[in-house]
């Protein structure tokens, strides 16, 4: 039976492969500390290419989140601001026509008449809050593409559609206001203010009708404000939540794809002492031209 024998080529071989082998891993530990990431190319870590992939997927999802509900705050911020203002201008509303229905101004035509031409203004004013804008939008237009919500007769040109922007993962919060809240049909506000100033130059015995839709109208609108107050509250807590995940993913990313500077100090070290011995070790046994071409 006849044995193996060592040659002095597989010898060298060997030994270059394990000097190889360690230039390789200080290189590995060289760029680590350099570039701060354990990670450098997928056949790093492929479970970890993998996992770091899915947790940017993550993080992008939640910026999407912030962006959308900031998107909704900022609309919901200018509708009520909207309907702040039309409480104001049906309260003033509400007030004038209590003085076309009181003396002295229920027995003066004229005074009456003063009365109606503020009234129209207020319509007007009413009008246009109602057309309110967000980014060029109608707030109260629904999802219609148009420029006014209302045109300058009270029509709606809108529709009933709903702008609703996406704040989790199965969390969508309404961002608009319906037109409604101005009244649908014949009830609706504009067309209450003008009856009220054709009663005041008319017939002023027919303005209690007028003054039970303005308030009917200011319930309406004070409902619809606390209904805006509750959306702009659940998008606060949407991106509150949003941001902490982002920073809870943003700190596991780190976790997988930086590395730990301390621990690859201490390995370069041990690993470039380990690699400097073997080369000496490598010198008492390997020809000197070998040990000439690895250094």
């Amino acid at each position: 039976m006849s044995g193996f024998r060592v040659t002095e080529q597989s010898t060298q071989t060997r030994v270059l492969a394990g000097l190889r082998n360690s230039s390789n891993n200080l290189d590995r530990l060289r760029e680590q500390i350099t570039t701060g990431k354990q990670i450098g190319k997928p056949s790093d870590s492929p479970t970890g290419v993998v996992s770091a992939m899915q947790v940017r997927s993550d993080i992008a999802a939640r910026e999407r989140y912030n962006r959308s509900a900031t998107d909704g705050l900022s609309r919901l911020g200018t509708a009520e601001n909207a309907l702040d203002t039309t409480t104001d201008l049906l309260q003033r509303a509400r007030d004038l026509t209590l003085q076309g229905m009181s003396q002295p101004a229920v027995n003066d035509p004229n005074a009456r008449a003063g009365i109606a031409t503020e009234l129209n203004s207020i319509r007007d004013n009413l009008i246009a809050v109602a057309n309110t804008t967000y980014l060029d939008r109608p707030v109260f237009g629904g999802t219609a593409d148009v420029q006014r919500a209302f045109d300058s007769n009270g029509v709606y040109q809108g529709d009933s559609g709903q702008v609703l922007r996406r704040v989790g993962d199965s969390n969508q919060v309404r961002v608009d206001v319906s037109a409604d809240v101005f009244g649908t049909g014949s009830g609706n506000v504009f067309d209450v203010l003008k009856s009220i100033t054709t009663a005041l130059t008319g017939d002023p015995s027919t303005l209690s009708g007028g003054l039970t839709q303005l308030d009917a109208a200011m319930s309406r609108v004070n409902t619809e404000i606390a209904s805006v107050g509750t959306r702009y509250s659940q998008l606060e807590t949407a991106q509150d939540a949003a941001d902490t995940q982002t920073v809870a993913l943003n700190s596991r990313l780190t976790n997988i794809e930086d590395v730990d500077m301390a621990k690859a100090v201490i390995d370069l070290q041990t690993q470039t002492a380990g690699y400097n011995a073997a080369l000496a070790a490598t010198a008492r046994i390997v020809q000197p031209s070998l040990l000439d071409f690895l250094r």
